[in-house]
């Protein structure tokens, strides 16, 4: 077990450069790519903030499973830039 993590770690290392290509995808990208794109960022997220594996594999998973989709339903709706505006109008008034 351990030994696979230490191979998978260092396989996500090696791949680290190409995965920026993977985390693009363009307008017209499918539902399973946008939501391969989503994955592959959120793992590569934790992994770099050292909490890829703070959790079993299912827990982890279903983690990523849920803030994809809801990134995904969000863009959808067109909610995820609307959302980024209303954060930054509530944080400016309490910088002031």
């Amino acid at each position: 077990m351990k030994i696979n993590g230490i191979l998978a770690l260092s396989l996500l290392l090696a791949g680290c450069s190409q995965l920026e290509s993977f985390t693009q995808v363009g307008t017209n990208a499918s539902t399973e790519e946008k939501f391969r794109a989503c994955a592959i960022s959120e793992a590569s997220s934790k992994l770099q903030n050292g909490t890829l594996f703070n959790q079993t594999f299912t827990a982890t998973k279903d983690e990523i499973v849920q803030t994809c989709l809801k990134k995904l339903a969000y863009d959808a709706i067109g909610f995820d830039s609307e959302a980024s505006q209303i954060a930054d109008s509530v944080l400016s008034q309490f910088r002031k």
